[in-house]
């Protein structure tokens, strides 16, 4: 079963409209030259502290790095491990939203099944869906 649902924005929770709202005003930071693609990321933590993150490309692309993994490794490097949300930003058409990719969702599952919240920068609508419809049977430690 699904847990894909597109809410209008000013039916968020205020904390996640605020996550949305850092993941919009850090995609100016993104240094994308080679896709023009700007991403923003924030993660929510538990106890409410933001933190957010821009996609960083280089010219070996591998070495790029997503916006997603700077938020989340932002976080983790000032020892926080619990997360209630995450926030993705891209361009997009209207109602057409930007997942993580394959290698966020694998770095996102370290730190559990938590929810995505995916927004155009007009922030009219965003999409919400748990980890395990993007990455169902997802590795994990055991």
């Amino acid at each position: 079963m699904s847990t894909e649902k597109i809410i209008d924005f000013t039916a968020l929770e205020l904390d996640i409209q605020t996550l949305i709202k850092q993941s919009v005003a850090v995609r100016k930071h993104s240094y994308s030259p080679y896709s023009k693609f700007k991403v923003g990321a924030a993660v929510l933590c538990i106890d409410g502290t933001i933190f957010t993150g821009c996609n960083v490309e280089n010219a070996s692309y591998p070495v790029g790095t997503c916006a997603e993994r700077v938020a989340i490794v932002k976080a983790v490097s000032e020892g926080k491990r619990k997360f209630k949300a995450l926030a993705v930003v891209a361009d997009k058409e209207k109602d057409s939203f930007t997942t993580p990719c394959g290698f966020c969702r694998q770095a996102i599952v370290e730190f559990g099944d938590i929810p995505i919240y995916m927004s155009t920068p007009d922030m009219e609508n965003a999409l919400r869906i748990t980890l395990s419809n993007l990455l169902p049977r997802a590795f994990v430690a055991q």
